[in-house]
C-alpha cells in the first residue's frame, strides 16, 4: 500500500504564508511527478503546481510568483510554500504523486488539507 500524508494547512490572514507538505510512504519503487491541486467550495478542482523528478517546476498563472513547489526525493516528500496569500487561495489542497508500482505508473492522492485565507 501507498499512503500520502499531508500537513501544514490552517487559517492565515491575507498576505501571510503557509507551507504544505506531503509525504509518501509504503512500497515505493520510483516517483515521477508530484503535483498540488486545490478545490474551493462549489468549484472544480484546479491544478496548482508540478515538479518533476529532475526538479523542473511549473505553476498555474494564478499562483506563479507567489507559490514555490519543492521536493526531497530521498524522503519522498513534496512541499508547497505559499506566500502573499489571498482570500481566493482558500481551498482544500491535495497532493498527487505518480508512482511506479506493479509495473505501471499510478497516481495517488493525499487526503487534502484546508487552507483558509481571511481578508
Amino acid at each position: 500500500q501507498v499512503q500520502l500524508v499531508e500537513s501544514g494547512g490552517g487559517l492565515v490572514q491575507a498576505g501571510g504564508s503557509l507551507r504544505l507538505s506531503c509525504a509518501a510512504s509504503g512500497f515505493i519503487f520510483s516517483i515521477n511527478t508530484m503535483d498540488w491541486y486545490r478545490q474551493a467550495p462549489e468549484k472544480q478542482r484546479e491544478w496548482v503546481a508540478t515538479i518533476t523528478s529532475d526538479g523542473i517546476t511549473n505553476y498555474s498563472d494564478s499562483v506563479k510568483g507567489r507559490f514555490t513547489i519543492s521536493r526531497d526525493n530521498a524522503k519522498n516528500t513534496v512541499w508547497l510554500q505559499m506566500n502573499s496569500l489571498k482570500p481566493e487561495d482558500t481551498a482544500v489542497y491535495s497532493c498527487r504523486v505518480r508512482i511506479w508500482r506493479d509495473r505501471i505508473w499510478r497516481h495517488y492522492w493525499g487526503q487534502g488539507t484546508q487552507v483558509t485565507v481571511s481578508s
